[in-house]
């Protein structure tokens, strides 16, 4: 019987069963597609890592003599549609059986169910063999109940999988070290620099410019600095343990205009593309604290770990247990639009523009880059989730639908109306100035709420309480911020309105 195994630009799991034995009749398909490039603007350095990975991982199956077929961008037989390139391999190979391995997005999930529907040979769907859940098991451990927190998910993930347990208690004492890792980053405590791959990739960014495919951002071609292959992502993974794990959890959520990365792992590239294991990031990283016990705290290792067996579990599982009417949610009734300055990073805000720019740069931003500055502001300017939905689902290397879209339409922009975070993740200038120097320079004052100096989210703030009121106000963990906004007086109230009205409605001069 001869078979066709589709693999996507997020499948270059090496270790998975597929691999164990080769089998002359099995043949293995790639596609660069504009099909993936064109459905929303991504940024140049995530088409490149995705290809320049895809191309990598093909390469390593030629080696261990496994049939492939890879269609790069350009070829004459690329037909840039994943049905027709699929259905044209199996007309040409006179292919038996088509296997594939479930995608991890709604939208290549029902593409290819669909295909299977309409083509005459029989079709089976298998794991990627990747995360630590399946699909559905979110639905499962939240049935019947009324929220979906978090935290009660990631204790079950921590006792099911015995990681950092003293039998069925916590090690250290507590499940959660989170307030130990608020710090703020003061240049006191050195940085290692990080890690960065001197990978040439310019003849790939040649094709995508000779296709002229839309993107946004900047590249190095000659030393693109993620890892695009399984070798490299293990290299990355041992420099996090031995170099930045240490004071990880410390710093987990600061922001500086000296350093992008700080102490973050930049290995979420390389583990959405699955080149490298949840798994073994886990098991590296608690080697490294049992052999370094003397040195690093468990506050380090747990706030790493709660993002992966935490997070980044949790959203794969509510993407599945909530599409696709999710993809639809906008419980605050936001409709403005994206200011040009999320694209071009021209902005006086000294937070937004380094924030921004950072991603225009790099394809990279950290969580509370993404959660309190930009995706903050667009919460309080009144974006609506479209819009921020597009902008972040382009314009990070690592964004993959199922962990941008409740990560942005629920936990940043509080679309769901609390389905994923219990209350609206919204701040003023006052958190900036807590967690980052971004303050230290800039153009806007950030102690005053509506002269003409005064920073922008410090009204917007007070302004979208204002406005969100009636939605809001139930919300037990708003209670003290509406009892302040109610006792303020109804003439600075008014210019709170006044002031945050002007920036919203001309958000590209400031």
């Amino acid at each position: 019987m001869k078979k066709l195994r589709l693999l996507l630009g997020d499948q270059l799991n090496n270790n998975h069963s597929w691999y164990n034995e080769v089998d002359e009749n099995i043949t293995y398909c790639f596609f660069e597609m504009r099909q993936e490039t064109d459905y929303v603007t991504h940024h140049i350095q995530k088409i490149v890592g995705f290809f320049a990975s895809m191309r990598n991982f093909a390469d390593e199956l030629t080696t261990k003599d496994h049939k492939v077929i890879y269609y790069q961008l350009n070829d004459a037989k690329n037909t840039q549609s994943l049905a027709d390139n699929l259905s044209q391999i199996i007309k040409e190979n006179n292919i038996d059986k088509f296997e594939y391995q479930a995608p991890d997005e709604f939208r290549l999930d029902k593409q290819l169910k669909d295909f299977c529907k309409n083509i005459e040979i029989d079709a089976e769907v298998f794991s990627t063999e990747h995360f630590y859940t399946e699909r559905e098991d979110l639905k499962t451990f939240f049935k019947g109940k009324k929220t979906f927190l978090m935290e009660n998910f990631y204790r079950d993930m921590r006792k099911k999988h015995q990681i950092l347990m003293v039998d069925t208690q916590p090690e250290g004492g507590k499940w959660n070290f989170d307030a130990s890792n608020r710090k703020k980053w003061k240049g006191d405590t050195f940085i290692p620099p990080q890690k960065n791959f001197d990978n040439d990739v310019s003849e790939i960014l040649d094709e995508i410019e000779k296709a002229s495919v839309k993107s946004l951002g900047k590249i190095n071609t000659r030393y693109f600095e993620y890892p695009i292959s399984r070798k490299q992502a293990l290299v990355q993974l041992d420099y996090f343990c031995e170099n930045l794990l240490i004071h990880f959890g410390d710093f987990q959520d600061a922001m500086h205009t000296d350093n992008w990365y700080l102490f973050h792992s930049k290995l979420s590239f390389a583990m959405n593309t699955k080149m490298i294991s949840p798994k073994e990031i886990i098991e590296a990283t608690l080697k490294t604290y049992r052999d370094r016990k003397d040195e690093i705290d468990i506050s380090q290792v747990e706030g790493f770990i709660r993002q992966i067996i935490g997070w980044r579990e949790y959203m794969r599982g509510m993407y599945w247990m909530l599409m696709p009417e999710y993809k639809n949610e906008n419980f605050l009734e936001n409709n403005n639009k994206l200011p040009d300055f999320f694209w071009t990073g021209k902005t006086k805000m000294n937070c937004l523009k380094n924030a921004i720019n950072n991603s225009l740069d790099n394809g990279y931003a950290h969580h509370i880059q993404r959660l309190m500055i930009t995706g903050n502001f667009a919460l309080l300017t009144q974006i609506h989730p479209d819009e921020i939905d597009a902008w972040y689902l382009g314009i990070y290397v690592d964004a993959i639908e199922w962990v941008q879209l409740p990560n942005t339409r629920g936990m940043s922009q509080f679309a769901d109306g609390g389905k994923i975070a219990t209350k609206p993740y919204v701040s003023s200038g006052s958190y900036v100035h807590k967690m980052s120097n971004y303050c230290e320079g800039c153009t806007y004052n950030k102690k005053t709420k509506f002269d003409d100096d005064s920073c922008p989210f410090n009204s917007l703030y007070w302004n979208f309480l204002d406005e969100k009121q009636e939605k809001l106000s139930s919300n037990f963990r708003m209670k003290m911020m509406y009892s302040l906004l109610n006792k303020m007086s109804a003439s600075d109230r008014s210019k709170i309105k006044e002031k945050a009205n002007h920036i919203i409605q001309n958000l590209d001069e400031y």
